[in-house]
């Protein structure tokens, strides 16, 4: 059974491996097929549940509330975040001023048939809302009973400090921090990491199979597999491309025998890989078949020694991205319709 962790510096528990359904639910996966995803997560222990209000502009939320309604609410830790654009994208349908968290906190918990999230997130830093508006609002959304605790998505770490002294002033605290993170982009170990353990967040992280490359089943020099992330244009193929040339490919290849040494799939390697990081509470894994659920879940609980931890850095070498800067630069410097 998957193991859990406390998140920040809470007393909240969370599974190690929580599931999440970007990219999946009401878009490239079925209703019955991500029920059967689901349903795999709770069978292994998984508890906790990772969406968003803009994955498929809301509808990934309802499949979810739909495929948990009968659980117990109270065993169960949900997580739902607000900034990105949903509806018809009309001028304040997007960002983190109060109008939109407080409307998109009602929003998400109507489709998800809650009276309340246990984590509710700010999907990225909004440039153009005061932050001391946006972290009234979140304290508002906590006292109201809304969501028991707050956390952020690809902050920075200055962004992340400014956040939490705030929360502090106003009688909350942020707890947590969702970046990407893999054995090929590590770029919040030397920033945001330390900026999160001296705020009392923990990580919560995206992508630990670098959207499935680290899987190993894409091959240097050969056609992209059929069906694969790679090739999924709704927004995949443009995700992964940053880690589709030969040389980062050849050295994922490198990773097999050191998989193999501990008795471990390269999917269930890099998990374990991101785990092993003390400022990590939890790796999102996502699943379009309940059999990668089940074989994720062999991740929880896996110990890599110093010494082969040292071999997975001598395999990867160059291929790894360590510049603390790529955070900002991937994020957005403004509203995409703020002229709307």
């Amino acid at each position: 059974m998957v193991n859990y962790r406390y998140l920040g510096n809470s007393g909240l528990k969370i599974t190690e491996l929580t599931y999440g359904n970007w990219l999946t639910h009401a878009s490239q996966v079925a209703n019955e097929q991500a029920a059967a995803c689901v349903k795999a997560a709770l069978d292994v222990g998984i508890t906790s549940f990772d969406t968003a209000d803009v994955y498929a502009n809301t509808a990934a939320e309802t499949v979810l509330g739909d495929i948990l309604r009968g659980e117990r609410r109270e065993s169960l830790e949900i997580f739902t975040k607000v900034y990105w654009p949903t509806g018809p994208g009309g001028a304040n349908d997007e960002g983190l001023s109060r109008k939109h968290i407080m409307e998109s906190i009602n929003g998400s918990l109507k489709r998800l048939q809650t009276d309340y999230v246990d984590l509710y997130q700010a999907h990225r830093f909004d440039h153009e809302t005061p932050l001391e508006e946006t972290m009234q609002a979140f304290a508002d959304v906590v006292r109201q009973g809304k969501a028991h605790y707050i956390g952020v998505s690809e902050w920075s770490a200055d962004q992340i400090r400014r956040g939490a002294a705030l929360a502090k002033d106003l009688g909350f605290q942020l707890i947590s921090s969702q970046p990407q993170y893999s054995m090929l982009w590590r770029v919040i170990e030397d920033e945001v990491v330390p900026a999160s353990e001296e705020s009392g967040l923990s990580q919560i992280v995206w992508s630990p199979v670098a959207q499935g490359v680290l899987t190993g089943k894409y091959k240097p020099g050969a056609p992209l597999p059929e069906g694969s992330r790679a090739t999924d244009e709704k927004g995949g193929a443009n995700m992964i491309k940053r880690f589709l040339n030969d040389d980062v490919l050849e050295r994922v290849q490198r990773l097999q025998p050191i998989a193999e040494e501990l008795d471990l799939t390269m999917a269930q390697l890099a998990v374990a890989w991101v785990l092993q990081n003390q400022n990590v509470a939890a790796a999102i894994i996502g699943a379009s078949r309940p059999e990668q659920v089940y074989e994720n879940a062999k991740a929880s609980g896996v110990v890599i020694s110093a010494d082969v931890m040292a071999k997975i850095d001598d395999a990867l070498g160059n291929a790894v991205e360590r510049d603390a800067a790529k955070t900002v630069e991937t994020n957005p410097t403004g509203r995409i319709h703020s002229n709307a």
